[in-house]
């Protein structure tokens, strides 16, 4: 057993210097990532503003006007509040706005129906939420002088929320293939996202599972090798960007730690 703890206990070394060298860009990564998606999504209503009206006038049949409106909604809302968190203005308001225009699109498009969408767009209100905790653990140390009462339990309940809903991303990505490198993909990627989700060894399994996913994520859904006319081309770079996402929730979760409600946390009362 001794091999093991000196193996884990050295990896977890190098990953607090990496952590340690890259705090002061960590979260403007991580924020960068998290709302790549959103913003991919609302420059897509910009450029094919015809085209998204007219998806929506025949799906719905709800007619011209209204099919603007919904478009003109995701458009402005989308990169708003990309905007809003970059700035970190008012950011309680921009995940709000974000995480409407989720369940909006979840709504519009169907995605209640598509069990594999829906558990991405779950992994993404994970996302939102580790941003409004760090938003909200930025408030607290505005005032850090002055006296607290106690734990801030609705940040730490929103980490883990956002932990838990993160893992969806990875049940998306697991495969039933009888491959040997399939095989070893799903077990090391679902023993990471246990770890993460129970918060134990909480920032080591999260940035491997951030380097995994980006392997994954160039791999899987390389979209600028398509064809601009295929439209696997869309496909693929809408997978891309909600996987981008996800990593971000990941380096928040790696700059951020794992909050009260984890075993890394209750370690440390023993």
């Amino acid at each position: 057993m001794n091999i093991p703890n000196e193996y884990i206990a050295k990896t977890e070394d190098v990953a607090d210097q990496v952590i340690r060298r890259g705090k002061n860009v960590l979260p403007t990564v991580a924020r960068l990532c998290l709302i790549a998606t959103f913003f991919e999504d609302g420059l897509r209503m910009y450029l094919q503003w015809n085209e998204q009206r007219e998806y929506m006038d025949m799906s719905w049949g709800c007619g011209k006007f209204l099919a603007t409106v919904f478009v003109l909604i995701n458009l402005i809302g989308q990169l708003g509040g990309c905007g809003m968190v970059m700035a970190r203005f008012k950011v309680d308001i921009a995940v709000g706005l974000l995480f409407f225009i989720v369940v909006l699109q979840t709504i519009a498009y169907s995605i209640l129906w598509d069990f594999q969408f829906l558990l991405r767009n779950f992994a993404l209100i994970g996302a939102l939420l580790l941003v409004l905790a760090e938003a909200r653990i930025e408030g607290r140390s505005l005032f850090a002088g002055v006296p607290s009462l106690g734990d801030n339990k609705p940040k730490n309940f929103m980490q883990l929320a956002g932990r838990i809903l993160l893992a969806f991303m990875f049940i998306t990505l697991i495969r039933f293939e009888l491959s040997v490198w399939q095989v070893i993909q799903d077990i090391v990627g679902s023993i990471l996202m246990v770890l993460v989700v129970l918060g134990y060894k909480t920032k080591l399994s999260a940035l491997i599972l951030v380097a995994l996913l980006s392997v994954l994520n160039l791999y899987h859904n390389a979209w600028w090798a398509i064809p601009s006319y295929k439209p696997l081309r869309d496909f693929l770079k809408y997978d891309f960007f909600q996987t981008l996402s996800v990593i971000g929730g990941l380096l928040m979760i790696v700059s951020l730690g794992p909050g009260g409600v984890s075993m890394d946390e209750h370690k440390k009362k023993w």
